[in-house]
Order: C-alpha cells, then structure tokens, then sequence
C-alpha cells in the first residue's frame, strides 16, 4: 500500500499553518546583529548539546492507530463510535486499555498514554511529514521531507559524541520493499544525505535474514587497505567545490561502512542469533518482535535513536483478505474489528516484552521508548464494500484531530494517562499538545537542546524545534 496515494482520506479542515509552524525565518523581522548572532549559534552548534548515556526506541506505526480500539476506548458512547471491543483494567487505577492486550494491564505501571496530541493533516503524506519533522510541511500531501526529519537531528547532533563512533548513531527498520529512506518522510532535507539513518530492511524472523553491508572475511581485509589507501588519495577538490552535501554525504557512508564492515560490536548488536531462544519467544518470532529485540540491543551497543516500522506483523505470509497491510483501516482496506484481532497479540507481546527487557536490564533510566503513528482513526465508524473481501465491512478513516502516544521509560514518570479527548473522541479537551511537544520531550532526554538553530544549505539559521516544550507531567523538565 502506498502511503502517498491514501483511499478514502478524510476531509476534514486543513487550518492555516502558523508562521513559525512553517519554520519560517525573515531576516526582515530581524535587525542584522540578530541575525548574524543565531547564524553564529547555528554553525557552533556544540553549545545545544549536553553529553548524556541515553537513547531513544521509536515504534512507528504507518497507516494510523485506531485510538478508540486501543489506548482511548470510549464505552458510554453510541454504538456506531465505540465498536466492539470493552476496555480492561490494568495494574494502575484509572488507567484501562483494550482487551485484546492483556499484556499491557499487567504492566501499566512502566508506561504512560497521551492522548491529546493532535494535528491538522488528514493525508498520510502531510501527516508523516508532520509527525516526523516537528514542522507544519509545505504541501499537504506526498512523504519527500522540506525539513529534516527528527532522527536526521539527532544524528546531525550527537554523531561522534559519547565514545561510541563505532555504532551508527540512527538505525531505522522496515519491511523489504518499504525501507527507501523517503517512504515514511524520513528524509534528512536540507541537512544533507549524510544524516540519514542506517536503514535495515526485511523481516528479522525470517530464517534466511540478513543485514546487508555488516560483516567482512578475514581474505577481504587486504582489499579493504587498499581501498582506503585509495580513498585517503582522492582530490578533495570537489569536496570544497560541492554545495549540496552530496561528497560530505558520501565521505560520511565511506566511513560508517568500514566501521561496520570492520567492527565485530556492529556485527554482534545486530546478530539476533546471540540471544537465547527463550528470549527471541518472549518478543515473539514475528516481525514486530524481533525488530523490538534489535531495537533494544542496538541501544544497549551504543545507538542513539532506533526507528522500527511495523506494519504486517507476518510479511512472508499474506494477509488475510479482511485485513490490511498495514494500520489503514478504512472500511475498503480491511473490516477494522477483525484487523485489530488479526495482529493485536502480536503487537501486545512484542511491545511488553520490549518495556519489561528494558525494565529487566536497567535500561529504563537511559533508554526512552515511543509509539506512535501519522494520525488516530475516525471516531464515527463507517461501512463499505472492501476492495479484498468484496463485502460490507466497518471501518474508521484518517483522523488527526485526536491520537494516541505511548511512552515508556526514559527515568520518567510511568503509570499515567496524560490529556483527554471529549466523550467521542472526536478532539482533545484537556491538557491539548501538538506534536512537538512529544518531541520536545524527546530531544530533551537525549541532551539536545530543542530551541537552538542549525544553519540550513543556504546559510540560513533555523530553529531544530520551531515550538513546544516537554510534557511536564512526564518529569526530568528543566
């Protein structure tokens, strides 16, 4: 399915963006002396950055989390919003969550839900953009970023640092066929390819899966010299000439190939045959499981963000004809009720089992996790004929007026649920964010100071975060 050509967006307003929502910067409204002191700040950039030991797990997922049938259930009202599914209750009171995850009640106390967080796009395009940048995006639709996304500045920001080169700072997973560094608007915009995270494509419980580009035969080292002799050799010249980033680019590919080709701490953190068999089950011998499993030993190497799309739990296997491949559940892609059957236990082990390993290893203090998607799901459900089964089927649009966010760990204060929508779920009425607000949160865990600027390829200051402050009721606020 592609996420740029979505079927049956909704048709909710897209309001006016905001100037700075935009990322906008007019040296008019500013006198020169201004000017000139944020592009100083913006080139020197060490001053926005504390060194600190932590990293980020960043569960993606495409498509749009049904909110009403998972984390934001609404059982008093009318029939035709609340769907099928009753809510349970967990280890924390006043906190309930769906009872097809059943996992989650029992852990409750090591996550919290936000659930009003809200935006204005309603395309899978412009909400991907939004999502993943922190920015309001100049089009609406379509996943090509005009503002680099979230990791892309964490990797701008933190490569080199903390004495762990040898570990790429931002790993990304995601099916084969769907790993383009552009599907999900993880595109590094005008910082410039070199930011990009290492992505790793296809599905880690296959028996035949690999990470291609990790790993190298003791006969290969000689060539290996050679080439970097060859490399060292190399007229710099159009390196000083190059404008757009492309030589720095590939300068920055060169040298994290050999690190991984020749590092057997890269080699190891993505072997997921190092761990036991008892452990791989605990995740789950699916695709959402084991890439939790990579996810957390890849920060437990070393590595700053990790991003793991999950979309089909089984992608070697097809999926069934009331179902969708990914979270779009529109009555014409999938009958919604049964899709959420079809891969809820599947998404309830391998999340619990990432939050407790983490608790279970003391990573909790260092290592944030967060969930998310592009948008929550209508509350009204509606019913069409669907494109795979060929019968009426209930199902629930795109919605960004109300979503739900789970966050865990990060030595943050767990156990809570954070904002509310009305009795429908239709919008936010308390404690109302946006976006930026999770990410603000999030770059201040990482010790990445979120209102400082970068300068852009034309020599242009930009703030990393245009607005937003970190959620207060998580804690660690400064």
């Amino acid at each position: 399915m592609d996420l740029t050509s979505p079927i049956q967006r909704c048709s909710g307003p897209i309001g006016r963006r905001s100037f700075l929502e935009a990322g906008g910067l007019s040296v008019l409204g500013l006198g020169m002396s201004d000017f000139l002191k944020l592009q100083a700040q913006a080139k020197a950039g060490n001053d926005a950055v504390v060194d600190k030991d932590t990293s980020v797990i960043f569960v993606w997922l495409p498509g749009g989390l049904p909110h009403m049938e998972t984390y934001d259930m609404k059982p008093d009202a009318p029939s035709e919003y609340r769907g099928v599914f009753n809510p349970v209750k967990t280890n924390v009171s006043g906190i309930e969550v769906c009872e097809l995850l059943p996992r989650h009640a029992k852990i409750a106390d090591k996550f919290s839900i936000i659930r009003s967080i809200h935006h204005e796009f309603a395309d899978h395009g412009g909400a991907h953009k939004r999502m993943m940048t922190g920015r309001a995006p100049k089009t609406p639709t379509g996943t090509v970023n005009d503002a680099p996304a979230v990791s892309s500045i964490v990797k701008k920001m933190l490569e080199g640092r903390g004495g762990k080169v040898d570990m790429p700072v931002c790993v990304a997973e995601a099916d084969s066929g769907r790993s383009a560094i552009d599907t999900f608007a993880m595109g590094s915009a005008w910082l410039g390819a070199a930011n990009t995270p290492f992505m790793v494509s296809g599905d880690p419980s296959a028996a035949d899966f690999k990470v291609d580009n990790i790993g190298v035969k003791n006969e290969m080292e000689t060539r290996i010299d050679d080439r970097l002799a060859m490399l060292e050799g190399m007229d710099k010249f159009r390196r000083e000439i190059d404008k757009t980033g492309a030589m720095e680019a590939m300068d920055s590919f060169n040298q994290q190939a050999m690190e991984m080709l020749t590092s057997d701490k890269v080699r190891e953190a993505f072997d997921l045959s190092k761990e036991s068999k008892k452990t791989r089950e605990r995740y789950g011998m699916t695709a959402y499981g084991q890439r939790a499993l990579m996810g957390r030993r890849l920060v437990e190497a070393g590595s700053r963000f990790v991003t793991m799309v999950w979309e089909n739990p089984f992608p070697g296997k097809p999926t069934p004809k009331n179902c969708a491949y990914n979270w779009d559940c529109h009555a014409v892609n999938c009958h919604v009720f049964d899709d959420f059957r079809w891969r809820a236990d599947v998404f309830d082990q391998a999340l619990t089992a990432l939050i407790e390993d983490v608790y279970d290893r003391g990573l909790d203090k260092k290592t944030l996790i967060v969930l998310g998607s592009d948008f929550g799901h209508t509350p009204k459900i509606s019913e069409r004929r669907g494109t795979k089964s060929g019968v009426m089927q209930p199902g629930r649009d795109h919605w960004p007026k109300s979503m739900s966010i789970l966050v865990s760990g990060g030595g943050m204060n767990m156990g809570q649920v954070i904002g509310a929508t009305n009795s429908k779920g239709e919008h936010p009425v308390e404690r109302i964010m946006s976006p930026n607000d999770l990410w603000a949160t999030v770059y201040q865990h990482l010790g990445i100071d979120h209102t400082a600027y970068l300068t852009n390829l034309e020599g242009l200051p930009l703030q990393i975060l245009p607005s937003g402050k970190p959620i207060a009721e998580l804690g660690g606020v400064a």
